[in-house]
């Protein structure tokens, strides 16, 4: 089980990174019987230029919203 600690300083910056984050939120809520919110959709429009502002870096900043305010449900 990883400690809220880590999981409040893990900031995904690549998809695997960010399926993981979700799973590990999900499943510490599951085992305590939190009830959460959908995580963010991952983009789905990313043009794979690297663009500065890419979709994905908006998500990954949405991702770090969606597991704070998890880790608060279970504060």
């Amino acid at each position: 089980m990883i400690p809220d600690e880590a999981l409040q300083q893990w900031n995904p910056t690549e998809r695997r990174e960010a399926q993981a984050l979700v799973r590990a939120v999900q499943d510490r809520a599951g085992r305590l019987g939190v009830e959460l919110t959908r995580p963010p959709d991952a983009p789905d429009n990313c043009c794979e230029s690297g663009c500065i502002g890419c979709v994905w870096e908006a998500y990954y900043s949405d991702l770090a919203y969606w597991r704070d305010e998890c880790l608060l449900r279970w504060s």
